[in-house]
């Protein structure tokens, strides 16, 4: 069985390939910092699989994997094998033009979608219960004020502790809702310091995340995935690939995990804001306090620029 990937970089798609079922995707959560973003260049159709994304250079190119719906769903750091999202396994199609399908949504003109990544891990149940902010209530309250669709890729864990948070985000047609995993541990050894899951509980911590869901009542819910840390290898893809999710990368790291000045986080949004980017920011008051602070100077200037905020599944259209 083959899926199509579609990767949207900085400016234009670049490529179109075909591979084997398989998922690749990033997010570096609240229990890791992002790593520090550069410039993106268009990959070469034939050479970006190998290209590596240290911390120093972490792979921005989202990569969209088509595959079936997941039952009971409604709706990458290059080191030593293991990469944050760099690209594919193997590239066999030619390259698209970018004139062809530079903007992404078509007719819809410049678009952009805001994800925000709600991490927590099993063991930060007691910090919680101490009154440390894994949410953040202020943050989708400013989406909903300024009318802004949103991808919320949620972990199971976070949906466990706030189920009526959870519920309201999935209940609401302005948002969407994706798999970040149960746990948010690492899907591979060696992934920003995030504990690790062994190879036979990677896809039973997929299902976990969306019982979780089921039993909150979050109704949207999304066929999309992303990696805790951003981390994978060829043997995580393959042990995922039954679950057939789409997993879905970024080209703008916001940089708001662990961010103190919020004027500095929207300035790099806008700084690398292209047609068609997805931003990675995230959805956890402690870990990220000037998110909604950012946010709320990013979106009135994307739209004086012209752009229109979009949802993940919006820009998977196309």
């Amino acid at each position: 069985m083959t899926i199509n990937v579609r990767r949207s970089i900085t400016r234009s798609i670049a490529a179109v390939t075909t591979l084997g079922t398989a998922l690749v995707g990033c997010g570096a959560g609240a229990a890791g910092k992002d790593p520090v973003a550069r410039p993106a260049k268009p990959p070469s159709a034939t050479a970006t699989a190998q290209r590596p994304a240290g911390p120093e250079h972490p792979a921005l190119m989202p990569v969209f994997l088509r595959g079936p719906e997941p039952a009971g769903a409604t709706g990458r750091e290059a080191r030593t094998g293991t990469r944050t999202g760099t690209g594919t396994e193997e590239i066999r199609a030619g390259a698209r033009s970018g004139a062809e399908t530079g903007t992404r949504a078509g007719a819809g003109g410049k678009t952009v979608a805001l994800t925000f990544d709600a991490d927590m891990t099993p063991d930060q149940g007691p910090g919680a219960a101490r009154g440390e902010r894994f949410d953040n209530p202020a943050l989708i309250s400013s989406l909903r004020r300024l009318e802004v669709p949103a991808t919320v890729f949620m972990t199971g864990r976070w949906a466990e502790e706030y189920p009526y948070q959870a519920r309201e985000i999935g209940s609401d047609p302005l948002f969407e809702v994706a798999n970040h995993s149960y746990s948010h541990h690492s899907f591979t050894p060696d992934c920003h310091g995030l504990p690790v899951l062994a190879r036979k509980e990677l896809a039973a911590d997929v299902r976990r995340a969306f019982g979780a869901f089921r039993k909150a009542g979050v109704r949207q819910v999304v066929p999309y995935f992303r990696f805790p840390g951003g981390c994978y290898d060829t043997s995580t893809l393959r042990a995922l690939a039954p679950a057939g999710l789409t997993a879905v990368q970024w080209d703008v790291v916001s940089g708001d995990a662990f961010a103190t000045d919020a004027e500095a986080v929207a300035e790099r949004v806008l700084a690398e804001v292209r047609p068609g980017s997805v931003v990675v920011m995230h959805c956890t008051t402690g870990a990220a306090p000037v998110t909604d602070e950012a946010v709320r100077a990013i979106v009135p200037a994307l739209r004086a620029r012209g752009y229109r905020f979009v949802k993940v599944s919006e820009l998977m259209k196309g």
